[in-house]
């Protein structure tokens, strides 16, 4: 039995916290609205206010308005890395789901606690998160490091209490091991999910990049919902921001048509009308937000190859001032 500890459990990170743990028994109530036994082998480690609400009355996962609850249990839940050091749950992954600004203070946290050298030294770790350029942050040298992306939509709606907006594809890089593949992708098969482990994983995170870089931004100063991507007057600024990204990503060795991913970006918008993204969800409640791991990545490698990219620069530095103002 695989054991996982997901290191960061907010919104994305509790619901998978839910993918990966055993499906239910037939005889145990395990229906959308129903109780289900306690998760044995997922570990949560997140906010005290929301660790201890789930661990008084369970995670609420909301899955359609107006429906009951599923609610889940866990037997291993964390408000810090010391509770962790001092359980008996020693995990062979960590599913790392911070905010992308957040990596550097996690491997600092981790190095100096010295688990790496206990019952973290043969875990594999997985970032699944946005942004672009994460292992670097991270910086665990010696680490077996991989990376992942969802786009799964999913709120935080209160402590103990997630909201599933939207189902989206999650990738994996391949690589990983068959294990993994194989306990990954059957533990989300089993809720009705799937999961790629991509060969060409960098080709699918710079989709996602081209995705996120238009969507997040707009969404974060306009104060809209996705779909106010798809209005005429910001036509221009879209095809700014693609044409961009897309001469960018050429220089990283990724080719790309650049209509063709004007087309995905505008279907995602689309797709996604009515979520609320996670860019938007930040500064709405004053957080620091994650635009360096995308706009700022893509202004990062233009400057690395003597590049310009204004309209990049300028969402990026209205979203920094936003996050000041915050």
């Amino acid at each position: 039995m695989t054991k996982v500890l997901i290191y960061g459990a907010g919104a994305i990170g509790s619901f998978f916290g839910y993918l990966l743990s055993e499906r239910e028994s037939e005889d145990g109530g395990g229906t959308e609205g129903g109780a289900r036994p306690v998760v044995e082998e997922v570990a949560l480690l997140g906010r005290p206010g929301h660790v201890e609400r789930i661990r008084a009355q369970g995670l609420e996962v909301f899955f359609a308005p107006g429906d009951k609850p599923l609610s889940i249990r866990f037997s291993h839940a964390f408000t810090g890395l010391g509770e962790f050091a001092e359980s008996e749950f020693a995990p062979e992954v960590v599913v790392v789901t911070v905010k992308t600004h957040a990596l550097p203070a996690v491997a600092k946290e981790l190095k100096e606690s010295r688990l790496l050298a206990g019952k973290l030294s043969d875990a594999r770790f997985i970032l699944l998160m946005n942004g672009m350029g994460n292992p670097e942050r991270f910086d665990l040298p010696g680490a077996r490091v991989y990376e992942g992306t969802t786009s799964m939509g999913v709120v935080f709606s209160g402590d103990g209490r997630i909201e599933l907006k939207g189902r989206g594809k999650t990738v994996f890089e391949a690589g990983i091991g068959e294990d993994l593949e194989l306990f990954i992708g059957s533990r989300l098969a089993e809720k009705g999910f799937s999961a790629e482990f991509a060969l060409e994983f960098r080709r699918q995170q710079w989709m996602k990049l081209f995705a996120n870089a238009v969507i997040n931004p707009i969404t974060a100063l306009t104060r809209g919902k996705n779909g106010i991507v798809l209005s005429p007057h910001l036509a221009p600024i879209v095809e700014r921001i693609v044409g961009e990204c897309v001469a960018v990503a050429e220089k990283e060795g990724q080719s790309f048509d650049e209509l063709s991913v004007l087309e995905f970006v505008r279907k995602v918008a689309e797709s996604t009308a009515g979520n609320t993204s996670s860019m938007l969800q930040d500064v709405l409640r004053g957080r620091r937000t994650e635009i360096d791991a995308i706009n700022g990545f893509v202004l990062d490698r233009a400057r690395e190859h003597e590049m310009e990219a204004p309209g990049n620069e300028v969402l990026w530095g209205m979203v920094k001032a936003i996050e000041r103002v915050c």
